[in-house]
């Protein structure tokens, strides 16, 4: 038991985590990582949250964003790679690392989703995701990205493909059915921002 204990903490310790806050939010009209859910910024809740399982906490950011307290940021070193830009700098940060990502766009996320996530991870595998509660695919910005899952990626962007999930779907993957499955709600707009403003009270 004390064993199985230790190689846990040993695979935690060799796991980063990634809050994923450079997108331009064009739909939502100001900035989704910005946005207080819990009464703090949502860069800051999530960036606490993955500081509860992960000793090192990053912020994927585009230059000009500001996250005040925060030293840890990785700026986006790619362009014209949408979602998956926060995905290859922190590669190119840190290729022998594996990450525990975030996307800012999620306000209903909370311990217990993460819980589980780390609790069925597959090290041995491309990535850890849950399951899409809409289109039964790869959750690729609610996930565990190992090494060469984010290697995979560097090559598709390479080849001109920036989609992460469709990485996801060509590798071999742990996919997790998540009970909590509001809890990968994506607010987007004014009007799911409200929606999910809802859900918490």
């Amino acid at each position: 038991m004390v064993q199985n204990s230790l190689q846990k903490r040993e695979v935690n310790m060799a796991l980063k985590g990634l809050v994923l806050c450079g997108g331009k939010s064009l739909r939502m009209q100001q900035d989704k990582s910005t946005i207080s859910y819990h009464g703090l910024p949502q860069w800051q809740y999530l960036y606490n949250l993955l500081k509860e399982f992960v000793p090192e906490v990053w912020l994927s950011a585009r230059e000009g964003q500001e996250f005040p307290g925060c030293g840890n940021i990785i700026h986006d070193s790619v362009e014209g790679a949408g979602p998956s830009a926060g995905l290859l700098s922190a590669y190119a940060h840190d290729p022998a690392a594996s990450w525990l990502v975030l996307a800012c766009d999620l306000p209903l996320i909370s311990a217990q989703s993460i819980s589980l996530l780390l609790e069925k991870r597959q090290p041995r595998l491309a990535a850890t995701s849950f399951i899409s509660p809409f289109n039964e695919q790869p959750e690729p910005l609610i996930a565990i990205w190992e090494p060469a899952a984010l290697e995979q990626l560097a090559n598709d962007f390479r080849e001109g493909k920036t989609c992460p999930r469709k990485t996801l779907s060509g590798m071999e993957v742990a996919l997790i059915e998540n009970p909590y499955r509001r809890e990968q709600y994506n607010a987007n707009t004014p009007e799911e921002m409200e929606n999910a403003k809802e859900k918490l009270k």
